[in-house]
Formats: structure tokens, C-alpha cells, sequence
């Protein structure tokens, strides 16, 4: 087999089709990686990021699935494989916002049930789903496992319990997936973005501006989705193994202790 011929690492990135998503496939793709998008939507967007994929030389394929539908996790796997072969990098992008920031004794089980099955819920299955793929064949290639979860994992909005608590989870699941695959050398992670600028931040970003102005974030201005597609790339190409179950924070400095 030729350089030319050699399989390529495959990615699925969740929540893939717009903004942070959009950027870590293409980071990704840059890096050498043929790209499985999924997202809840399949509309210009997706096409968008898949064409910005193939515009880097990398192969792309669009599954349109809802991240809380765990039935459907099994499905994407299987297509995903089916795409290219084997799966050599899980990105847990997909999530969700609280429906509404609201005063925290107001929080509605069904808000909380929607969130919750999503950000946490949905990412634990399909990162089992994953890992019983990556556990069950042996590669050469780097593989890992990467989760992005937010500084809200560690900082308390109480206008938006539900979304906080959706994140503080993850740095467990973390530790435990590298725990569990540390011997089948996948190596896992979690990325941590502050204040990106993106289509989730866009209805606040007076409130955020107004902040950065006071000091809220030390670097004094938005973080970039790119920014944090290249975090996941730089963990996803396997030069980090022995930082299995870090955390890289791409904030700012927003969630240094200071006084």
C-alpha cells in the first residue's frame, strides 16, 4: 500500500454543523482526519461544514441524529465505521443552553430533564458506544476520546442551574472513560471553553461585552471557536498520550482563582 493509499483517522465530531463544531472539524481536517458530522439539523450549515472539510482535502460525511435519542447511538456508530472503517477520535461537541435563565427555584423538571438528556445523558452513551468500538479493535493510530464541556463545569451560574450541572458531570466521565480505556490506548480529555463567540453566545453578547470591559475575562475579549478547535486537534493527534484524563481550560484565564 502506497503513502497515498494508507487509511486516514477517522473523527465523529457531535454538534458538529455550526460554530465550535464547525471549527473542530475543520482543525481536524487540517490534521489530517476524514470528518463524520452529526447534528440535530441537516440543513445549509452542515453542507457548509462538510464542504470546509473537503476544501482541506479530507473525506466528509453528514448523519443527521439527536444526541438524547440513545437508541440511535448504536446507528451512528455503525455508519460512522462503515464510512471509513474504525473511528479513531470521539469529539463530544454537541450540547444544549438552559431554555431560559431564571431564578434557580423556578427551574421546571422538564428544562432540567431536556438539558440534561443531552449534555450529560446523550454524551455518556454515545462515548459508550464509542468505547466499546475503540475497545473491541487494536490500531497503530492515536485514538482519543475528547469531551467539551464549558467552565461551568467548575463556575455556579444560578440563572442557569440546570446547564451548570449538565457540565459538572462531564469532568467525572472524563476520568472514568480514561480510566476504562487506558489500557486499549485511547487517550481522553476534556476541553474547557469560557466566553466563545458563537450562535449560542450571540443573544447575550452585550451582557458580555459590557463584562469583558470590567475585567471579567483577564485577556479582555471574546475566545474564538477556532481557538478551541485547535485545543482538540493539538490532543486529538496523539502527541499528549501520557495526559490521559487532563483538562485544558480555553478561556482566558476566566477560571483562574484570583483576588
Amino acid at each position: 500500500m502506497t503513502n497515498s493509499e494508507e487509511k486516514l483517522p477517522v473523527a465523529l465530531v457531535t454538534g458538529a454543523r455550526r460554530g465550535i463544531g464547525r471549527s473542530i472539524c475543520v482543525a481536524l481536517a487540517r490534521r489530517g482526519f476524514d470528518i463524520v458530522l452529526t447534528d440535530v439539523v441537516n440543513d445549509e450549515d452542515a453542507a457548509t461544514t462538510c464542504g470546509l472539510v473537503r476544501d482541506e482535502g479530507q473525506d466528509a460525511l453528514f448523519i443527521q441524529s439527536d444526541l438524547s435519542d440513545v437508541a440511535s447511538h448504536a446507528n451512528v456508530v455503525e455508519e460512522a465505521v462503515h464510512f471509513k472503517g474504525s473511528i479513531e477520535c470521539l469529539v463530544n461537541n454537541a450540547g444544549v443552553g438552559s431554555p431560559s435563565r431564571g431564578d434557580l427555584l423556578d427551574v421546571p423538571p422538564h428544562a432540567f430533564d431536556a438539558v440534561l438528556g443531552v449534555n450529560l445523558r446523550g454524551t455518556f452513551f454515545m462515548t459508550q458506544a464509542v468505547a466499546r468500538h475503540m475497545a473491541s479493535v487494536t490500531s497503530g493510530a492515536p485514538r482519543s476520546i475528547i469531551t467539551v464541556s464549558s467552565v461551568s463545569a467548575e463556575m455556579a451560574s444560578p440563572e442557569r442551574a440546570e446547564y451548570c450541572l449538565s457540565k459538572a458531570a462531564l469532568p467525572m466521565m472524563t476520568r472514568l472513560f480514561a480510566l476504562r480505556l487506558a489500557s486499549a490506548n485511547v487517550s481522553v480529555f476534556e476541553v474547557r471553553p469560557g466566553i466563545i463567540r458563537t450562535p449560542m453566545t450571540a443573544g447575550v453578547a452585550q451582557k458580555y461585552e459590557a463584562r469583558f470591559h470590567e475585567g471579567l475575562v483577564p485577556v479582555g475579549r471574546w475566545g474564538e471557536s477556532d481557538e478551541v478547535g485547535q485545543a482538540v486537534a493539538t490532543l486529538a493527534n496523539g502527541s499528549l498520550p501520557f495526559a490521559t484524563g487532563s483538562v485544558v481550560n480555553v478561556d482566558g484565564g476566566l477560571s483562574i482563582p484570583a483576588f
